[in-house]
């Protein structure tokens, strides 16, 4: 991953074999990023993504070992407890355009990813809601 600040704006270059989520976990480490808006595009070979089934308050996953143009990801940085809370979501298309997507736990780049990360002042922390089982955004 190399990456350069522009302001308020990461602009990140995530290479070959490197996980994006790591990647951006390493990145807000580094910079102190805790609060952010982010959008990617790329391509992946690997990529576990899923769907919160509510009503068990649990999430299903979904593995894809294929080269698959990641056409949109879409996410956010937080807290929770006081440590770096990613949430992202990504849709994924197939050589025969089959698209995929849905909660992003993991995505190995087979190309690039290229990404922004728009920086924001604050803090967002997150608390555990008992209803729907969810890491909710908490407003003090």
């Amino acid at each position: 991953m190399v990456y350069k600040i522009f302001g308020n704006t990461a602009v990140i270059r995530i290479d070959r074999g490197e996980e994006i989520i790591n990647c951006v976990k390493e990145l807000c480490s580094k910079e102190n990023i805790r609060l952010a808006s982010i959008t990617a595009l790329g391509a992946v070979d690997h990529a576990v993504v899923g769907l919160y089934r509510v009503s068990e308050k649990k999430y299903l996953k979904n593995t894809f070992e294929k080269e698959m143009e990641m056409t949109s990801l879409t996410g956010n940085v937080t807290t929770k407890g006081g440590e770096t809370y990613l949430h992202f979501h990504a849709n994924f298309a197939d050589a025969d355009g089959k698209v995929v997507g849905g909660h992003l736990n993991e995505a190995r780049v087979s190309g690039t990813c290229e990404m922004f990360v728009t920086i924001l002042d604050g803090t967002v922390e997150r608390k555990n809601d008992e209803i729907t089982g969810l890491n909710l955004f908490s407003f003090k």
